[in-house]
């Protein structure tokens, strides 16, 4: 457990955070793969995140050789804090120095709505104006060298602050950081499954404020993100899923 900046109470909830994790109380904010609560804890609330049991093979490499998902969402939120909501704590739960569980704490981020409800909605408002702040949102984060490889629509958090809008990143468990090629950085947008009306409209902002060649960056980004797309969907054939456009 990190616990440097938790006073006792709140060191005393993280130990625990299995018992409070299943109060029937809790508000669960997503459940799948790995399952988000909204926990009130000494009249504060926390954004608390389970990840899915590892399977045997999975135990043995987070036990012995890798950082836990937990941790790696915990050490990257901190390297790159004024991207995401605050970092609190993250721990991990062993048997015979087997990963059973872990979980990553972090403060709310009080936010409007996801990218995805733009994407999704064509007739939302200020959607060219949302897009051209998220264009620059993200060149903030290349400038900083940081990739996030989960760069999809629900994991891109938005509030509307003073007139725009401020973004914040999670599932930031994935990251590379390093020198980004322009290519790299055009790719990163393919995972948003925009349409291609959309992700102009991003990729005009994007070059613009790079100075870099409209028509060769646009190309590059729907390339990708059509890569994807294709890549999803042969996917979701084979388990007999509905294709989406």
């Amino acid at each position: 457990m990190n616990h440097e900046i938790l006073n006792e109470r709140h060191k005393y909830f993280v130990k625990n955070i299995r018992t409070y994790f299943n109060q029937s109380s809790n508000e669960t904010i997503f459940q799948k793969r790995n399952t988000i609560k909204r926990i009130e804890f000494e009249g504060k609330k926390y954004i608390v995140k389970s990840f899915k049991k590892p399977h045997i093979i999975n135990k043995v490499i987070y036990g012995f050789f890798r950082k836990s998902k937990a941790k790696k969402s915990y050490l990257n939120s901190i390297k790159i804090s004024d991207f995401t909501p605050a970092p609190i704590a993250y721990i991990e739960f062993k048997k015979f120095h087997l990963l059973e569980n872990s979980y990553f704490i972090s403060e709310p981020f009080d936010y409007d709505f996801t990218i995805r409800k733009a994407l999704t909605n064509q007739n939302h408002p200020n959607k060219d104006k949302i897009y051209k702040a998220f264009a620059k949102f993200t060149n903030q984060l290349h400038k900083r060298g940081i990739l996030h490889l989960d760069y999809s629509p629900g994991n891109i958090l938005i509030k509307e602050h003073e007139g725009g809008y401020k973004f914040k990143i999670i599932d930031v468990n994935r990251m590379q950081f390093k020198e980004l090629t322009l290519d790299e950085r055009l790719e990163n947008f393919a995972k948003l499954w925009a349409t291609d009306k959309d992700l102009t409209i991003i990729i005009q902002e994007y070059a613009k404020i790079n100075n870099i060649d409209e028509k060769r960056a646009l190309a590059t980004t729907l390339k990708a993100s059509q890569k994807h797309k294709n890549r999803k969907n042969f996917k979701k054939k084979l388990k007999g899923k509905k294709v989406v456009d």
